[in-house]
């Protein structure tokens, strides 16, 4: 990759190892489905100016802020109300053995042995992960953050199908779709929205503003330039490093301990995640007869 790729990549990688940190602290104040959807109504508005008509990509389009938007960010959200920003950020790695799964599931990519031992291994890691936090331990809502991490290795396939519409286009339309989806979702299975949208302090409101600004405008956008440009599984990878990152922050920040179980777990988590990217087998040549 080029210079510029790089840069995108660890700005990437910065904003959304610190996004679990506000995310954390955003759903202690606001319920977290109101606040995903005041999240993406602020997207909508300031990316209102890149709307335009998409054509036949409408349809995917729609499916992409179901799967992605009410899917992953919903389960995502809710599961951090019960699970610590560190462990969270640990257990969406999961994405990428479902990434290979569904690769070799839909495209007939060839997985070979030190791939599905990577995806075991993976899997492992989470599940040492299941006692933590260390406080209230919630295997229901680390569930939902493994469904979340499902949930996103669908929505890459469904972005590097829209390849070609410009990512802030994507992002516009996306944002559009989603915000009242989630706000009448919000709406049947949450309880004292208006109570919370007043008693919100500035940490609810800056959680708000920078999973708008930073996590989803400037970090997404810069997620889907990157699928446009490279193969999913050369950029998945690097991001290897946002949990890493967000665990020291949530430790940092938060007060979360990290226990040896933490670091464990999310150690085997990483080394199976790894497996699966960089011990892919080489892919035999077709023959043309």
């Amino acid at each position: 990759m080029k210079a510029l790729d790089w840069a995108a990549a660890f700005t990437v990688i910065g904003l959304w190892g610190f996004n679990f940190v506000v995310a954390k602290v955003g759903v202690g104040e606001l319920p977290p489905l109101l606040l995903l959807s005041l999240r993406f109504a602020l997207v909508a508005v300031l990316l209102a100016p890149f709307l335009r008509a998409l054509g036949d990509a409408w349809r995917p389009m729609l499916v992409l802020s179901v799967v992605l938007g009410g899917c992953h960010f919903g389960l995502l959200f809710i599961g951090l109300s019960g699970v610590d920003a560190g462990p969270a950020a640990i257990a969406i790695q999961l994405t990428v053995p479902f990434s290979a799964a569904l690769a070799w599931a839909i495209y007939g990519e060839t997985m070979g042995f030190l791939q599905m031992l990577g995806m075991l291994v993976a899997f492992t890691g989470v599940y040492i992960l299941a006692g933590e936090p260390a406080s209230t331990p919630s295997l229901t809502h680390l569930l939902m953050v493994v469904a979340a991490a499902f949930a996103w290795a669908v929505a890459n396939i469904l972005i590097k199908k829209l390849h070609r519409i410009p990512p802030m286009v994507m992002n516009a339309w996306f944002a559009l779709l989603t915000a009242p989806q989630l706000l009448a979702v919000s709406l049947l299975v949450e309880r004292g929205q208006a109570e919370a949208i007043a008693a919100a302090g500035w940490r609810g409101w800056g959680a708000v503003v920078y999973t708008a600004l930073a996590a989803s405008i400037v970090a997404y956008g810069l997620w889907y330039w990157l699928l446009a440009k490279h193969d999913v599984n050369r950029i998945v990878p690097l991001m290897l490093l946002a949990p890493v990152l967000a665990v020291f922050l949530a430790g940092v920040l938060l007060g979360e301990p990290i226990t040896p179980r933490i670091l464990l777990g999310g150690a085997v988590t990483i080394t199976g995640v790894a497996m699966i990217q960089f011990l892919r087998p080489r892919r035999t040549p077709v023959m043309v007869s």
